[in-house]
């Protein structure tokens, strides 16, 4: 992955201005609760960005764009899906369902979400916390 951070402003271009604010607003809630390594690069065959957080060689979770849309990545181990199993009721059913519909690969479950409100910021950090306890005080 050649690695490239995008500005903001180059950000809101590609996914439209409503839409980067939900990214920025993602970015901060999970820079808030954990002191993370990003790195930027071109996103595949699929997008055209991808940002990660990580720490340590372990990817806590990834944002991807493409034109007039994002992602919010997050792969579950197995110990990782059996919390989120036990703790499934405490969240929405928009969250749920993806995580439902998401295929499990032989390295864990991958799942993908589309943000379309700030209101679903606060679950997605809980989900992180599942996967990663928060490193920030």
């Amino acid at each position: 992955m050649s690695e490239k951070n995008m500005t903001l402003s180059e950000i809101a271009s590609l996914i439209g201005e409503q839409k980067a604010l939900l990214w920025q607003k993602l970015c901060e809630g999970i820079e808030r609760v954990y002191d993370m390594d990003t790195l930027g690069g071109d996103g595949g065959k699929k997008w055209d960005y991808e940002y990660k957080y990580r720490r340590g060689g372990k990817t806590l979770c990834a944002l991807y764009a493409k034109r007039d849309t994002f992602g919010f990545m997050v792969i579950f181990g197995k110990a990782e899906r059996e919390a989120f199993e036990a703790a499934r009721d405490t969240f929405g059913d928009k969250l749920r369902l993806a995580y439902d519909e998401a295929h499990t690969f032989h390295d864990g479950k991958w799942v993908m979400f589309y943000p379309e409100e700030e209101s679903e910021i606060r679950e997605f950090i809980r989900l992180l916390e599942i996967k990663r306890k928060p490193n920030r005080k």
